[in-house]
């Protein structure tokens, strides 16, 4: 049984293949401004017996012949499932993608219990730090180093990404380091970002998700601020960004055993 699941986000379009279970292939890809043909190049090659769709353009898929059957799923239970698929132990979900931030919490059997989304802006995620880093002429890959290089972060008030762009300029005109005002930046999504898991009770062990997951000084700044140790109460997959879609493969297999 090859089963599969697509998550189609604003910013990439991420693709996991199973065949009875187990993971057979992965793949990444931009959105960019024609899904369609990007999620068609993502799946060549592949026609999944079953295959689940979630994220921001999941409905693209049903409109496509691109499987035996297609289903969809919300991008909460993906990415709850996704993440206690790596990690069964995990009672909390911090996914920090392109567009969106969500946090999840889950009963001991991998369940969601409660959940809260931020998708009305791109403050306080990749698309912000992307944003951001451009002012330093610093690619966003790298930014997260660049940040723990600072000592005295000042407080970004604003999460705008125009109106923070503006104000890191201003400090920079004040002489106050580059670095500290990128550690600035990075504090200011950190508690963005803890006051949504306050708001669902956050216990760990806390699985961390998605693109930002990869950035050091996020990992450091929540790890500090939630008293986590990394790799024991604060779990990173391999491959963070892949959480949605692997969860959407999840979800297709129980589908496939179920029927």
């Amino acid at each position: 049984m090859l089963t599969a699941g697509i998550d189609i986000g604003s910013r990439s379009i991420e693709l996991v293949v199973q065949k009875d279970g187990t993971t057979v292939h992965s793949a990444r890809s931009d959105t960019t401004f024609d899904p369609r043909t990007q999620v068609r190049a993502v799946m060549q090659g592949w026609r999944p017996d079953i295959l689940v769709a979630t994220g921001y353009g999941r409905a693209l898929v049903e409109q496509m012949d691109m499987a035996g059957w297609v289903e969809t799923v919300t991008e909460i239970k993906a990415h709850a499932l996704g993440a206690a698929s790596c990690f069964p132990q995990a009672r909390t979900v911090l996914d920090i993608g392109g567009q969106d931030t969500k946090a999840i919490a889950l009963t001991p059997q991998g369940k969601v219990a409660r959940f809260e989304m931020n998708d009305r802006c791109a403050a306080g995620t990749g698309k912000f730090l992307e944003y951001t880093a451009t002012v330093f002429q610093i690619p966003v890959a790298e930014f997260g180093l660049y940040a723990l290089k600072g000592q005295n972060p000042p407080v970004i008030s604003s999460m705008c990404t125009v109106f923070a762009e503006t104000e890191a300029t201003s400090l920079m005109a004040q002489g106050i380091a580059a670095p500290d005002i990128a550690l600035g930046l990075h504090c200011a999504i950190a508690r963005r970002t803890l006051s949504m898991l306050d708001r669902i009770d956050c216990q760990p062990p806390l699985v961390f998700a998605g693109g930002v997951a990869r950035n050091p000084c996020m990992r450091m700044l929540i790890a500090r601020e939630l008293r986590l140790i990394q790799d024991e109460t604060l779990l990173v997959a391999d491959r963070p960004d892949m959480n949605g879609a692997l969860g959407a493969a999840v979800h297709a297999l129980r589908l496939a055993t179920a029927g």
